[in-house]
């Protein structure tokens, strides 16, 4: 079973991946990128610290989804405009 959902979610990512333009992969990895060092450095502490930092990686990639929606935006109101979104008030 365990097979199954993670070769799902690659086929799954690899078809989202053909959707987007090369810019907009490019600033959605460096987010993703950013945010995975954020994690890792919340996994090194504890706390508050651990809970800030962890809250910091969610909003750098959530922020670089939006802007990698944003670049390959055809038309539509990309989230960040819209102001909905998991982090945003």
């Amino acid at each position: 079973m365990r097979k199954f959902i993670a070769i799902s979610v690659a086929a799954g990512a690899l078809a989202l991946a053909g959707c987007q333009s090369e810019e907009a992969d490019q600033v959605e990895d460096t987010a993703e990128a950013q945010a995975e060092q954020l994690d890792e450095a919340a996994d090194a502490s504890s706390g508050e610290v651990e809970d800030a930092l962890e809250e910091q990686a969610d909003v750098v990639e959530e922020q670089g989804e939006e802007a990698a929606n944003a670049i390959d935006d055809d038309g539509e109101i990309a989230p960040s405009e819209s102001g909905v979104g998991d982090t945003q008030q």
